[in-house]
């Protein structure tokens, strides 16, 4: 239950349709956080309280700023949101973004593996450049299919081979959302691994 007391985070969120930002959301919401999901169909979730949603995208620095205005942080999952077209042009247009709004905040979520290192490099290069209090992680991709309504009945789910996947994202989720409350890991790079 909130009260006066309960220090409450606006967070925007970034794919939040994927298994990973469903995991997100459920978490963010059971700590009573406000959630503002970015999509491309405002119908796209069922309402629920402290989830509001928003049209955006990360094409320009405009439209970022449009849809962080007002945010105590952003999440966003690369290779998870909508109207991608390059991660680098992405990362460069969320700074740019949220700069102009005075949003210092971001937790940049990707699966950077070895392959990426030139790709994850240049991601880098912009961060480190920027002001804001950023931290990278590394994680890897979800299952297909699940929504938050699977990661708000993990122990009654009847799935039995989602099971492993629900509680593994949920521990990823988790750890995401301690590092936002706990303002961990600011302007560094971190694992999380299944």
């Amino acid at each position: 239950m909130k009260n006066a007391e309960t220090p409450v985070l606006k967070l925007v969120l970034y794919g939040a349709i994927s298994s990973l930002g469903s995991a997100l959301m459920a978490e963010l919401l059971h700590r009573q956080h406000e959630v503002i999901a970015i999509l491309d169909d405002l119908n796209a979730l069922t309402p629920r309280p402290g989830l509001r949603t928003k049209i955006g995208s990360l094409a320009d620095a405009e439209q970022v700023s449009q849809s962080v205005a007002g945010s105590s942080a952003v999440i966003c999952l690369l290779d998870q949101s909508p109207t991608l077209i390059d991660s680098t042009s992405a990362t460069q247009h969320l700074i740019d973004g949220m700069h102009r709004m005075g949003i210092k905040r971001l937790m940049l979520v990707g699966d950077f593996d070895e392959s990426s290192e030139i790709y994850l490099q240049g991601i880098v290069d912009l961060l480190t450049f920027s002001e804001l209090n950023w931290t990278l992680i590394n994680s890897p991709k979800g299952v297909l299919g699940l929504t938050i309504e699977h990661f708000n009945q993990i122990s009654e789910t009847l799935e039995p081979d989602l099971a492993d996947p629900l509680l593994h994202l949920g521990r990823v989720a988790a750890g995401i959302a301690d590092e936002l409350d706990l303002n961990l890991h600011v302007r560094e790079h971190v694992n999380f691994v299944f």
